[in-house]
Order: C-alpha cells, then sequence, then structure tokens
C-alpha cells in the first residue's frame, strides 16, 4: 500500500490542466488502484491511497499524470507495510 503526495510546485498553472489530472484520476479509481484521494490542507496539493500495485508500477502511473508531467506538483511516493487494521480496513494488511 502507498501514500501518494502531491505537493504544488506551481499551483497558478494547475487550471490549465486540470482536466487532465482529474481524468488520470478516474483512471486510478476505475483501475481499482487508487482508494482514496484528498486534497493537503491548506491548498498544499493533493493525497492519494493506493494499493494493489507495485511500486515501480505506481511510479509509472504517478509520472503520466498531467500535473507531474508539467511541473505543477512534485510527488512523493511512501510505501506502508500494513500489519493492523480496524475490521473494514483488514483487506489492506499483508498476508
Amino acid at each position: 500500500m502507498f501514500i501518494v503526495l502531491l505537493k504544488f510546485a506551481n499551483r497558478e498553472a494547475a487550471s490549465q490542466w486540470m482536466a487532465g489530472h482529474n481524468a488520470w484520476i478516474t483512471r486510478g479509481l476505475a483501475d481499482g488502484v487508487f482508494l482514496l484521494i484528498g486534497s493537503l490542507r491548506p491548498q498544499a496539493g493533493g493525497a492519494i491511497l493506493a494499493y494493489g500495485e507495485s511500486r515501480e508500477a505506481l511510479e509509472v502511473r504517478v509520472a503520466e499524470d498531467p500535473f507531474v508531467e508539467h511541473g505543477i506538483v512534485m510527488p512523493e511516493i511512501f510505501e506502508i507495510a500494513p500489519n493492523r487494521a480496524d475490521e473494514r480496513l483488514q483487506f489492506l494488511c499483508t498476508p
């Protein structure tokens, strides 16, 4: 499981690439890789909880985000090896 932080580097230009960024998010959700999407407050960027894909595949996916491609955000990927969770999230724990 991964947490992806997309921290703004050039927020002023975000509107130009927003449609492509939103399409990229929609693909990640449809593929079942993105479990949760949210904003970093206050207006610092975004965060994604990703699951079910290797780090290498996730790095490729993140690089395809128009916000990343055009320097709107700087991505950081953190890997988590969950071993305890509320029963509702138990599926995230490694076997």
